[in-house]
C-alpha cells in the first residue's frame, strides 16, 4: 500500500540525528516535525527567521502571528528563537544546517532539482531553495512518486527549469526509498508496505537500480 503524505513525513524522520539543526521545505516536508523520534533532540529551522519550530498547532490555537516560510501556522518549542531573514539565510549559506529536506516536482538520476516553477504558472518566486540547495550537503527529497496523471517525477533528467545541479542526496516517496549514486541512478533501497519492486520500476523513468532483496519501510 503506498503511503499518504504522514507516512512520507514519518520515514524521513527516522533520517533525523541528534542535536542536528534541519530546514523543512514547503508542503510535504513540514510535517516531518510532527514525527520526531524519541530520545532526539532537534532544532527546525525556517527561512523567515525561526529556529526552534516545533509541530503543527491544534485546531483552534493557532497564532495567527507565527508562521513558518508557506506560511502556515507553527508552534514554537521552548527555547525557540526569532531573528531576521539576513540571519537566517547566514545560517544556511555557512553551511550551519545538517540537514534539508525539501519537497519537488521532479529529481533527475542525476541528483537534480526541480521544484519552484512550472513555465506558464504563475508563482512568488523561487523563496529559498536556491540558497538551500547551493548551501547543503546533505538534502532528502520529499515527493509522490508520479503526478497527477500518473506520469514519473523521478526522471533521466528533469523537464522543468532547474533548482539545484547534483545535489539531492535521498528520495522518499510513496512508493519507496532511493539513494542517488554519484555515478548516477535511484538505487532502491526500502519500498513501502505492500508496494513491489516491479511497481517501483513501472513508476520510475530514471534508472533504478536493484540490488538483492529489498525490504519493505519500517513506519511505526
Amino acid at each position: 500500500m503506498a503511503l499518504d503524505k504522514n507516512g512520507i513525513a514519518k520515514r524521513i524522520a527516522q533520517e533525523l540525528r541528534d542535536r542536528w539543526y534541519v530546514n523543512l521545505g514547503i508542503g510535504i516536508p513540514t510535517l516531518v516535525a510532527n514525527h520526531i523520534p524519541k530520545g532526539i533532540s532537534v532544532e527546525f529551522q525556517s527561512e523567515n527567521g525561526i529556529l526552534g519550530m516545533g509541530p503543527f498547532p491544534i485546531e483552534g490555537t493557532e497564532d495567527a502571528d507565527l508562521i513558518n516560510a508557506g506560511k502556515q501556522t507553527i508552534t514554537s518549542l521552548p527555547g525557540a528563537v526569532f531573528f531576521d531573514s539576513s540571519t537566517s539565510f547566514s545560517m544556511i549559506r555557512g553551511q550551519h544546517v545538517q540537514l534539508t529536506v525539501l519537497g519537488a516536482m521532479e529529481v533527475s538520476e542525476n541528483g537534480d532539482i526541480a521544484n519552484w516553477k512550472i513555465p506558464g504558472k504563475m508563482v512568488k518566486g523561487m523563496g529559498g531553495a536556491m540558497d538551500l540547495v547551493a548551501s547543503a550537503d546533505n538534502i532528502i527529497v520529499a515527493m509522490m512518486h508520479t503526478n497527477k496523471k500518473g506520469e514519473s517525477k523521478l526522471l533521466s533528467n528533469c523537464s522543468l527549469p532547474l533548482t539545484g545541479v547534483n545535489c539531492v542526496k535521498k528520495v522518499v516517496t510513496n512508493l519507496a526509498v532511493m539513494d542517488i549514486l554519484d555515478s548516477g541512478g535511484f538505487r532502491l533501497i526500502e519500498r513501502a508496505p505492500g508496494v513491489s519492486v516491479e511497481e517501483i520500476k513501472n513508476a520510475t523513468a530514471g534508472k533504478l537500480i536493484v540490488e538483492g532483496h529489498v525490504p519493505e519501510m519500517s513506519i511505526s
